[in-house]
């Protein structure tokens, strides 16, 4: 992200628009997301919702705020970060030429970047289950049982600073091409506005697949929100299939789902009426 600003502007205006940029990119894709299931298909669509009920209007505004909060505090990181570097105290190792590194290194970083995101957060979730820190901090997030794409950033501030604290330890530890970060960047908004999406996107078999049963789903978070204490992934489902910690109604509740959702098109093809009741 400091990377899109330009080297001579003050700090104030450095903030300024590492939160306008941030808040633009939640704004498109959490905006773009909710404007579509959540307004203009609300009622066709019902037959796709996990949940099938929808959150009060009070649940979305905290949702919204929370969010801008969380883009408050990654804002001000991003020119703690410009700062430590300036003043020499650490040396990014962000490289702006691809000739720096081989075209099989950017690979290898950008793919590990998004993985040891995954890895991080799946512990760091962990850790803000932990009574003491999930009743001051993470419950915060927890508000929302159905969540709404608005949800994907509403943190506690002691969370954001924690959810965006890996980025520091990669930046100053790894090099990267600064493309990298956007992309990574990309990945975790798409990602985090599709967990909280509370439609379930993937196909119905997808989660028996040898290759793509690894790759986390709208179903698995909106029942982390619904049950809390399981299915703690972000991008994919590696840890929480290795160590057990998958709700034992996932792949059930998966199943049942999509196929409420596959009927539900095929009637709507037939132009009969959908069921479901909205709440």
């Amino acid at each position: 992200m400091s990377q899109l600003i330009p080297d001579d502007v003050g700090l104030f205006l450095r903030w300024l628009l590492a939160f306008a940029m941030l808040s633009a990119r939640y704004l498109l894709f959490a905006g773009a997301a909710y404007l579509l299931y959540y307004v203009i298909k609300r009622q066709d669509w019902l037959f796709m919702k996990i949940q099938q009920q929808f959150p009060k209007r009070k649940q979305v505004l905290t949702e919204i705020t929370y969010s801008f909060l969380s883009f408050v505090i990654f804002a001000l990181m991003i020119v703690a970060m410009r700062v430590i570097s300036q003043h020499g105290v650490l040396e990014t190792k962000i490289y702006r030429h691809f000739s720096e590194h081989s075209a099989l290194y950017y690979v290898l970083s950008t793919v590990f970047i998004i993985f040891f995101h995954d890895t991080y957060f799946y512990w760091i979730h962990r850790l803000m289950h932990q009574p003491f820190l999930y009743e001051r901090i993470h419950k915060v997030h927890h508000l929302s049982k159905d969540p709404t794409p608005w949800a994907a950033f509403a943190f506690h501030p002691a969370e954001a600073f924690l959810e965006f604290a890996f980025i520091p330890i990669i930046i100053f530890t790894l090099p990267l091409h600064y493309t990298s970060l956007i992309i990574l960047g990309l990945w975790q908004v798409i990602f985090n506005v599709l967990g909280h999406l509370g439609y379930e996107l993937f196909p119905r078999k997808m989660v028996q697949h040898p290759f793509f049963k690894w790759l986390n789903t709208s179903t698995n978070h909106n029942m982390h929100h619904k049950f809390v204490r399981c299915n703690y992934g972000l991008y994919f489902n590696i840890w929480d299939r290795i160590l057990n910690t998958n709700h034992n109604k996932y792949y059930e509740t998966y199943d049942e789902v999509t196929a409420r959702r596959d009927e539900g098109f095929k009637r709507m093809k037939l132009k009969e009426p959908a069921t479901g009741n909205i709440a």
